[in-house]
């Protein structure tokens, strides 16, 4: 089997397409033929180091966390899944292994495909979906008829949450980049502002959530535009974030980490035909490398980088 590697933390030049000797899945894991893997921004934190208190230092290691494909055996214990069932989800955070032919993961980081869902679409459901239901539902208790903003509403993430937000009854404004306003108004946001150019801290409307999907505004400035029972959700985890999250029911931050539960709302949500991210570019596994680097680098291609296994 082949997989897209590394063998040092580093730039987007340590990635390598090798090959690689397919595990057997353990007690509660599935060995999965992977069809279609999605690239997103945590793929490269992981290989330049980013989380190698996380990690580790045992190389080589595999890339790639959200993909969707068929299984093709089961470990002892798991009960939710047989060989042949088409599934999406999440590799493990450690091991990773998306970007490849084959990998090994956790039962409870995968679910069923729906059948009204390609495989493709499938496969850029995981991380994105799981951050916004995470933070509006679990984090926050979103209920119908309050108000969302979410700043950096065009990503992957954004637009889940947008998508869900709205499924649920919430009424959603957000900054992007100036060239997506206007996407973004077609998918019914009340406001859309042009990041470059608003200034957060002069809105005068106030919200019940605040999802910094991007990253870039502080803390103060998003606390700044909650309600008095706001909350805002921080996509940055920090030590020091944890840490003021534990006294403080206002700011909350956010790690993606996978369920069972939270997978099937997102799958149920994608059945329905209420989240989809939009795709941007498929390629093959020889050219998935140079993808995701051209997207590390700024590249904006108009929805999700996938890699296509076949």
């Amino acid at each position: 089997m082949k997989r897209i590697q590394y063998h040092q933390y580093g730039g987007a030049s340590m990635m390598r397409l090798e090959e690689f000797e397919v595990e057997a899945p353990g007690k509660g894991q599935l060995l999965v033929k992977v069809k279609y893997a999605a690239i997103n921004p945590i793929d490269w934190k992981l290989r330049n180091g980013s989380m190698k208190i996380l990690t580790g230092n045992t190389f080589p290691r595999a890339m790639g966390l959200d993909f969707s494909g068929t299984v093709i055996s089961t470990g002892r214990g798991v009960t939710r899944f047989a060989p042949g069932d088409h599934v999406f989800g999440m590799a493990r955070l450690k091991q990773a292994g998306a970007f490849g032919e084959m990998l090994v993961t956790n039962e409870s980081f995968v679910t069923h495909k729906p059948d009204t869902v390609s495989f493709e679409d499938a496969a850029c459901l995981a991380t994105p979906g799981i951050m916004a239901w995470r933070g509006l539902v679990e984090k926050s208790r979103l209920r119908a008829g309050q108000h969302v903003f979410v700043n950096g509403c065009a990503g992957a993430v954004g637009i889940a949450t947008i998508q869900i937000a709205q499924m649920l009854g919430a009424i959603v404004s957000g900054s992007c980049r100036r060239e997506d306003m206007a996407k973004m108004q077609k998918m019914g946001l009340a406001h859309v502002y042009d990041y470059r150019k608003v200034d957060l801290h002069a809105l005068t409307q106030k919200f019940d959530i605040v999802y910094d999907t991007s990253t870039t505004i502080s803390a103060s400035t998003g606390m700044k535009l909650l309600k008095k029972n706001g909350v805002f959700l921080d996509l940055d985890p920090k030590p020091m974030k944890f840490l003021r999250a534990i006294f403080s029911k206002n700011y909350q931050v956010l790690i993606g980490s996978p369920s069972e539960y939270t997978l099937g709302k997102v799958a149920q949500a994608a059945a329905l035909g209420k989240l989809q991210l939009p795709i941007g570019r498929i390629v093959s596994l020889i050219d998935g490398a140079n993808l995701m680097s051209e997207i590390e680098g700024g590249l904006k291609i108009g929805g999700k980088g996938v890699i296509a296994m076949e």
